[in-house]
């Protein structure tokens, strides 16, 4: 199935967050403990708002949407404008029919367009799905930290993956 993602608006947040929510008690995603509500992820909205760290999300035929990723900054300082954070969530029903995929390639191609030279993902070292995308697509493991989280009293390391952008990719050397 081919997709396609648009910007994220504001009437797609209560979507966005029950996906978020979605993943919460897997303990396998994010490190939040309990689920968000709308609210509380407004200003996170409104900072994806600038053109500069957009926030994708993929619909159906029906309109229903299926996943969202984010850019997102790293590490706030100036001289990291060139580095940009990825987060991708899917609904539940959408996991595993390569909607990760499409999203992780779609962000490695607008990288240069939104003037980013290295990608990132943070992922649990328990996450080995998520891990495993990202190896695909050329992303390395920059860092390892140990047990840096903990989810209902396990200890759990925190991986993150780098892929330096040039240009644009030659992504079907990816593609299986």
């Amino acid at each position: 199935m081919p997709y396609q993602h648009r910007l994220a608006l504001e009437q797609d947040l209560p979507a966005i967050v029950a996906i978020y929510n979605s993943t919460v008690a897997s303990r396998m995603v994010t490190a939040d403990t309990s689920e968000v509500s709308v609210a509380d992820r407004l200003p996170w909205f409104a900072a994806h708002q600038t053109g500069k760290r957009p926030l994708w999300v993929v619909e159906d035929a029906a309109g229903e949407i299926l996943g969202w990723l984010s850019f997102s900054n790293f590490y706030g300082r100036p001289a990291y404008a060139g580095t940009a954070e990825l987060s991708i969530y899917l609904a539940p029903n959408a996991r595993g029919k390569g909607l990760g995929r499409y999203l992780l390639e779609q962000a490695i191609l607008a990288a240069p367009a939104l003037h980013l030279h290295t990608l990132l993902g943070f992922i649990f070292g328990h996450n080995l799905p998520s891990l495993n995308l990202f190896e695909v697509y050329g992303f390395a493991r920059w860092a390892h930290l140990p047990e840096v989280a903990i989810l209902d009293g396990v200890a759990r390391d925190l991986i993150i993956v780098g892929k330096k952008i040039d240009g644009q990719p030659e992504l079907s050397a990816f593609s299986t």
